[in-house]
């Protein structure tokens, strides 16, 4: 990972993938947790701050768990924005509407705990509707995504019903979202995912492309078995109060 953004960051590569095992975003900054032995997206922030200089990383972390490792690691640090979408309730039971960050870090730690059931639909509302805004408001210099495809509806460990054309759409939109905001400077980092067909067939079709694309509207997305998702107006409306997005 560290690599990766190294490369992006000098402009060697326009973007980057790190297809890595063990997965991170658990990892607490003085032990291990949850099958993730070192925080991989905690270590490449600090290295990208300390090696290279750079003032603003938009972190997104759309793993089906939340990142508490990596919230743990940044919460006091303004340098990053920190976003996880995430089920809720689920392991490891972190990641309430209230954690906001701390000292100079205090609103740069966005939290979005998504009742089970969310599919397509829902999860790019929330990227349209609180992903995107904060991002331009932040105007980061690069976006590293944790990107965890147990989210999907065929997952063993959780409760989403995100399918992969879902995922290529979230994908896409933040490919776009760094070629707006920060020249194209974005790194896709391997969280989980134990559905091995759903995770090995998303990330062969998990390419950061150049989007080729204007941003439009909210697209239509629906879910995998054509059912109606909860309702994630209430939650999109109370992340935005919080976070001054209203």
């Amino acid at each position: 990972m560290v690599d990766a953004v190294a490369a992006v960051i000098t402009g060697q590569a326009d973007n980057g993938m790190a297809i890595v095992r063990p997965p991170g975003h658990h990892a607490m900054p003085d032990r291990g947790m949850g099958f993730c032995l070192l925080s991989n997206m905690a270590i490449a922030a600090r290295y990208a701050q300390r090696a290279h200089g750079v003032e603003r990383i938009l972190i997104v972390d759309y793993d089906v768990h939340h990142g508490n490792g990596t919230e743990a690691a940044l919460y006091d640090d303004e340098r990053t924005l920190f976003i996880s979408t995430h089920q809720w309730p689920l392991f490891p039971g972190t990641g309430a509407l209230s954690d906001v960050g701390a000292d100079k870090g205090r609103g740069f730690n966005v939290n979005v705990p998504m009742p089970a059931g969310q599919g397509d639909a829902n999860y790019a509302a929330v990227f349209e509707q609180i992903v995107w805004p904060l991002a331009q408001r932040y105007a980061p210099q690069i976006i590293l995504v944790s990107v965890g495809y147990d989210a999907h509806w065929r997952d063993p460990l959780a409760s989403m019903r995100l399918s992969l054309k879902g995922y290529t759409h979230l994908a896409q939109e933040l490919v776009l979202m760094a070629e707006q905001l920060c020249e194209g400077k974005i790194v896709f980092l391997m969280e989980g995912g134990y559905d091995l067909d759903a995770l090995g067939y998303g990330w062969l079709q998990h390419r950061p492309r150049p989007a080729r694309r204007r941003r439009a509207g909210r697209p239509d997305w629906p879910p995998n078995d054509g059912a109606a998702e909860p309702d994630i107006a209430p939650l999109i409306g109370r992340v935005q109060r919080i976070h001054g997005l209203t």
